[in-house]
Formats: structure tokens, sequence, C-alpha cells
């Protein structure tokens, strides 16, 4: 399922310590020089940037150990942004779909880290299997819960349909490791993505 796609210029990267899935929503509070320069190109270009997951390295602050990043990220998205407050900017961004690191990542004179890329296709949409219909309406009672609260991070329309896209918004919210959660994003079938979100949920008894 994957569709290599060549691309002749270098990805820029925002390493992580989360997993953006596609269609998710990520709240950045944007306060290095890099990343402020990142966001305002990106602002001019309408183009993205890509988010990786950091392995280890001192991006996350680890002492010197050399930064490593997961093989596969998400394209973001810039959907808004707040500068209110002076020098520091909230950015919300949309994933897009899936990439996977081609070589080396390199890091800037800037700091900021660039990688080549092949893009990754995109799910294919998959209706959910009747025996994941428990899943489906967990997944939506959640929403109307976050909903009546304000709390509601997922982005419309819910497509409650989608194998592909009720497995991610469940990864997103569910309180698993990162580890976990970056094999179930690269996991390029989405039935067998939500398969394991259905044992998880069965297992912890949120869905019998």
């Amino acid at each position: 399922m994957t569709d290599a796609i060549d691309r002749t210029d270098p990805l820029p990267l925002f390493p992580l310590q989360t997993v953006l899935f596609p269609g998710g929503l990520l709240m950045l509070k944007v306060f290095e020089a890099r990343y402020l320069d990142l966001v305002s190109r990106c602002l001019r270009s309408g183009q993205g940037f890509g988010v990786v997951c950091l392995r280890q390295g001192r991006e996350v602050g680890r002492g010197d150990a050399p930064v490593l990043f997961e093989p596969v990220g998400v394209h973001a998205r810039i959907d808004e942004v707040d500068g209110d407050q002076a020098g520091i900017l909230r950015v919300r961004c949309l994933g897009g779909e899936r990439f996977r690191l081609e070589g080396e990542p390199s890091q800037q004179p800037d700091g900021l880290w660039q990688s080549m890329i092949r893009d990754v296709a995109p799910d294919r949409h998959r209706l959910p299997a009747p025996a994941m219909f428990d899943t489906v309406k967990a997944l939506s009672n959640a929403i109307a819960t976050l909903r009546e609260r304000g709390q509601l991070p997922l982005v419309e329309p819910f497509r409650l349909d989608d194998a592909g896209w009720v497995a991610n918004r469940w990864c997103e919210l569910l309180p698993i490791p990162l580890s976990a959660k970056q094999k179930l994003m690269a996991l390029e079938d989405p039935v067998v993505r939500l398969s394991l979100v259905d044992g998880y949920l069965r297992d912890k008894q949120v869905v019998r």
C-alpha cells in the first residue's frame, strides 16, 4: 500500500515526543527561533512540515545521546496561528498523510532538521467489520461526552464508517505508550490497526 513518490527537496521536520496521526489535531507552542522561522516560511509558502516522533536525543532532554527519529512521520498543515504573546506562537496543525524518512535526517546551521522522504499512500476506505461495531459505538459515545465537556480534541467531519479513521482517533485518546502509538500509526492496513485497538479495548473492558 506504499505509494513511492519521489521528492526533490528535503522536508523540514518538527521532532516531538508525540505521535501525530493522519486526520489528527496537533496544538504547538512555538518559541524557538528555528521553529518560529519554520512557521513563518510555511505561512508564506502555504506548505507544511513533517512531524516525527523522537526515540532519543537532546531534542527531548536526554543528555548527549544521538538524536534518533522514528522512521515514519506525518505531514502537518498549519490551520491557525495565534501570535498574541510576544515571542510565542500558538499553532494549530492538522495531520495529513504519512511519509517514510529516506536516509539520515540532517540538521541545518539554524538547528532545524530536514530529511528526504517518500510518501506513504493514504489508508483505503474500509468499512469497520460487524465485530468492530461496539468499538465504533464506544468512540461515538466518547465523542459525545467530550463535546459536552468542551474538551473535544478531534477534527470534524467524524468518519465513523471508516476503519482507519476510527482506529486513529482511538489511538489518540487511549493512554498507551508512545512506542505503541507509533507502531499503530505506521501500520499500512487500517483493518488490522482497528482490530488491534478493538482487542486492547476489550482487554481493558472498555468494550465488552
